[in-house]
């Protein structure tokens, strides 16, 4: 169950990784590279910094589940309160870059599967709570704002006038 435990926790991360990988080198066309890896790299900047932030400013609890009962962790972790978690906040974001980089819905669900998979198990591994959970894959959202402002090539389409 340990081992189990640790690569659904800790292991479904590389799949995500790959996944988002593979849909950004596969499906966004060589013409709008540069715009879509400037935003998908925006956008995880923009949701790191709004969960660093986050976590300065509100921490529901001092101790991680495991420590309050007095038990070893299930999964890895770092050394902080944990809240928002780091890793349901990494893999949300690279799960909606591959939605809105390329609208591949396969690859969006099968990354989002993966990425529930993951929250889930650092809830059992007693690494997290479901507040720290909630709390990364909400901050991941915050990104999407850079996936929503119009590139300069599709404002100058907007902007011409139809014949």
């Amino acid at each position: 169950m340990d081992i189990a435990l640790k690569i659904v926790a800790d292991g479904l991360v590389v799949p995500v990784v790959v996944l988002g990988v593979y849909a950004l080198l596969r499906y966004v066309p060589k013409g709008s590279r540069y715009q879509t890896y400037a935003r998908v790299l925006m956008a995880g900047l923009t949701a790191y910094a709004v969960a660093k932030i986050a976590g300065l400013l509100f921490q529901p609890s001092g101790l991680r589940p495991f420590e309050e009962l007095g038990v070893d962790p299930g999964a890895s972790f770092l050394e902080n309160p944990g809240f928002p978690s780091d890793h349901a906040l990494f893999t949300m974001a690279i799960t909606l870059s591959i939605w809105f980089s390329t609208k591949r819905r396969a690859l969006t669900i099968a990354a989002l599967a993966l990425t529930l998979a993951v929250c889930v198990g650092r809830i059992v591994a007693l690494v997290h709570t479901p507040l720290d959970i909630v709390g990364g894959l909400l901050i991941a959202c915050t990104g999407v704002v850079w996936y929503l402002v119009p590139t300069t090539s599709s404002a100058k389409k907007a902007a011409k006038p139809r014949k």
